[in-house]
C-alpha cells in the first residue's frame, strides 16, 4: 500500500486560539438545526426517498433546494459551532467552498455525537459527513469517501509534566497507564493493536471530556489526533499535550487521513465533490482554507480513498 509522498513532521504548529461552544451547548442546537434541515428537505418531494438514478441524484436535488445538510461532531478544529453560533472548522470551511462551486449556496450543520455520524448519514438525517472523519476499511464498508484532505499523527492529553513519560501506545502498555479515548475514535483500535486491553480503555464522548478526566486523575492519558489534543489542552493548565507520534498496527504505520463521507448510492455527488477537492489541492487553495485551524503543509496529502479503504 502506497502511503503518499507527503511525510508528517514530528511536531506540528499549535493552532491559533479559537472559541468553541461547549459540548452541551452544541448538542442543545441539534433539535433546532435538525428541524431547519428537515424543513429544507421537505421543500423537495423526493429528498426523503431512495435514489433510483444510477450514481444517485442527490447533487441535482441539493442544487434545486440550494442547501446541503452536513453532519458534524462538535470537535475543534474539524467541525463545530463557534461562540457566535456559526458553523466552522476545517471540514465545514472546505465544504462551503466546494458546494458553492457545485451550485449549492447554503451549508447547514446537523450536530451529533461522533459515533452517530455514519448511522445518521445512512438514515438521511444529513447529506454529508463533514467532520474530518478518518478513512479506514471498516468505515468504507458502510459509506463512500472523498479522497482525504489531510493526514495526521496522534498525541495524548496527559497531566502537566507528563509524569509517566508517555509518548506512544506501547508506553501505555509498559507502564500500565490508564487510557481513555473518544467514542468511535480510531485511536481505540491503535491502542488495542499495541496491546492495551480493549475493556481497559475508558470511552468518553469527546476530547473535552478526555481533558477533564485527565485533569481529575481518572485516567493517565487521553488519545486523540495531534491537532485536536493541542487545541483542547490550551484551555487547562493542569494538562498538556505530548509530542505527536506515529501509531502502528501489525508493524505497519496506521495512517490517519480524514475526508468527507457520503451514502454508498451517491457516487455522482462524491465524484463531483472529489473533482473540486482536487482542484483545491492543485491550486494550493486547500492549505489556505485550513491553515487558520492549525494545519500546515505537513498535513497535506496525495493519498486516495481507494488506498485507505484497502484491508
Amino acid at each position: 500500500m502506497r502511503f503518499g509522498t507527503t511525510r508528517i513532521a514530528a511536531a506540528a504548529r499549535r493552532s491559533p486560539a479559537r472559541g468553541g461552544m461547549s459540548r452541551r451547548s452544541l448538542l442543545g442546537l441539534t433539535a433546532a438545526l435538525g428541524l431547519a434541515g428537515t424543513g429544507a428537505a421537505t421543500a423537495c418531494t423526493r429528498v426523503g426517498s431512495a435514489d433510483d438514478t444510477e450514481g444517485g441524484n442527490l447533487l441535482e436535488r441539493l442544487r434545486d433546494q440550494g442547501t446541503v445538510r452536513v453532519g458534524i461532531a462538535g470537535e475543534v478544529p474539524y467541525g463545530y459551532i463557534n461562540d457566535e453560533g456559526e458553523l466552522t472548522g476545517e471540514a465545514p470551511e472546505i465544504a462551503k467552498v466546494i458546494f458553492e462551486r457545485l451550485g449549492v449556496e447554503s451549508v447547514v450543520p446537523v450536530p451529533t455525537e461522533f459515533g452517530s455520524l455514519i448511522p445518521g448519514l445512512r438514515a438521511q438525517q444529513f447529506d454529508v459527513v463533514s467532520a474530518g472523519m478518518y478513512i479506514n476499511p471498516d468505515r468504507c464498508r458502510q459509506v463512500i469517501f472523498s479522497d482525504p484532505d489531510y493526514v495526521m499523527l496522534d498525541a495524548f492529553i496527559v497531566e502537566a509534566g507528563n509524569p509517566l513519560g508517555l509518548s506512544s501506545y506501547e508506553d501505555i502498555v509498559a507502564s500500565g497507564a490508564r487510557l481513555a479515548s473518544g467514542t468511535a475514535y480510531a485511536e481505540i483500535d491503535y491502542a488495542v493493536a499495541a496491546g492495551v486491553p480493549r475493556d481497559d480503555i475508558l470511552i468518553l464522548p469527546d476530547q473535552v471530556a478526555g481533558m477533564q478526566a485527565v485533569a481529575q486523575g481518572r485516567v493517565d492519558a487521553f488519545a486523540g489526533t495531534a491537532i485536536t489534543v493541542r487545541e483542547v489542552v490550551a484551555r487547562n493548565a493542569e494538562v498538556e499535550s505530548t509530542e505527536p507520534f506515529q501509531p502502528y498496527v501489525d508493524g505497519e504505520p496506521a495512517i490517519g487521513a480524514g475526508g468527507f463521507a457520503f451514502r454508498p448510492t451517491e457516487t455522482n455527488l462524491r465524484d463531483a465533490f472529489n473533482a473540486e477537492l482536487h482542484r483545491l489541492k492543485e491550486s494550493g487553495e486547500l492549505l489556505e482554507i485550513v491553515r487558520p485551524f492549525g494545519f500546515t503543509e505537513d498535513e497535506m496529502t496525495d493519498l486516495t480513498a481507494e488506498e485507505l479503504c484497502r484491508p
